[in-house]
């Protein structure tokens, strides 16, 4: 089994890119993969499920809402750097999360690295 490491940046209400790598990411698990994310700068606000949609004010929805389906992907624990252990959307978040040392190790312990 290929393992696959998904890295996302993008924050939670920017725009339809992290709606399609969430998507990816699904697909990737749904079909076998073994997929890790790790969530770095803006994309932390992913941990914010807590976000309602208010299409007058934003352009795109809410995709913490898929973040929050990660368990039924098999997608849980989400992974986040020890940088970020004390970071507001982290001490709130209702995901399961691991902390992890972002380094070459890391990197290549895994088969594939998608960068979003």
């Amino acid at each position: 089994m290929k393992s696959v490491l998904v890295i996302l940046t993008q924050a939670n209400l920017a725009n339809l890119q992290v709606h399609e790598s969430l998507s990816a990411t699904m697909v990737l698990a749904t079909f076998g993969c073994d997929v890790k994310v790790l969530l770095q700068d803006a994309a932390l606000s992913l941990l914010h499920s807590e976000v309602q949609f208010d299409q007058l004010k934003h352009a795109f929805k809410v995709a913490s809402n898929m973040v929050d389906s990660f368990e039924f992907y098999d997608l849980s624990p989400v992974l986040v750097e020890n940088k970020n252990r004390n970071a507001i959307f982290v001490t709130q978040a209702q995901q399961e999360i691991e902390f992890v040392e972002f380094s070459p190790e890391l990197i290549q312990s895994f088969d594939f690295v998608l960068y979003w």
